[in-house]
């Protein structure tokens, strides 16, 4: 009877382990899938142009911000300053121009001895056929140059599977408040 027990647990061992290993391999991680069965025909490059609206000041800021190094505030850059926004994309530079879209995302500023902010946005568009598409957008904006350059990083709706860049230029800048107008064009390969 003894005996019976330890061979009782060697046999029901065996079979856990065999169970988990037949489970294990029934469960596949990734799949090579065909573009084409996922409805992907050929690529498009596409040409965005419009005007990005980043209000700090007045009564209704559409950028705020949310965070700040302890030293923020004695830095000529505002390094370690962090804000959240939900800017208008318009048409046109001026704020009365048609809305088609809003950029969501975070800014913080990032260099110690230059203007520079790392910027994470989702452009959410809500015009025409691209109404509720999106574009992600990672980057690297030295503010005070002439023309920035930052990545698409990927997108969905319409952008699914995006690449591509924008770049930006000042369209106006009032020191005293903050607040900015950056006109943009953007350059998108997508299906």
């Amino acid at each position: 009877m003894a005996q019976t027990i330890p061979k009782c647990r060697n046999i029901i061992f065996t079979l856990l382990i065999f169970s988990s290993l037949l489970q294990a391999q029934s469960h596949k991680f990734a799949n090579k899938l065909s573009p084409k069965s996922l409805g992907f025909k050929k690529e498009k490059l596409t040409h965005l142009h419009f005007y990005f609206h980043d209000i700090v000041s007045g009564d209704h800021p559409t950028a705020v911000r949310v965070a700040e190094a302890p030293m923020t505030n004695t830095s000529s850059t505002f390094f370690g300053a962090m804000a959240v926004i939900d800017d208008p994309l318009t048409m046109g530079p001026e704020p009365t121009s048609k809305i088609v879209g809003r950029a969501q995302g975070i800014y913080a500023s990032a260099g110690l001895t230059e203007a520079r902010l790392l910027m994470t946005l989702n452009y959410v568009f809500s015009e025409g056929k691209y109404n509720g598409s999106t574009l992600s957008i990672l980057g690297s904006n030295s503010v005070f140059s002439k023309v920035r350059e930052m990545s698409i990083v990927g997108g969905s709706g319409l952008f699914r599977f995006a690449r591509g860049y924008a770049l930006a230029k000042t369209h106006f800048f009032n020191l005293s408040t903050g607040d900015a107008v950056v006109e943009y064009d953007v350059y998108v390969l997508h299906y």
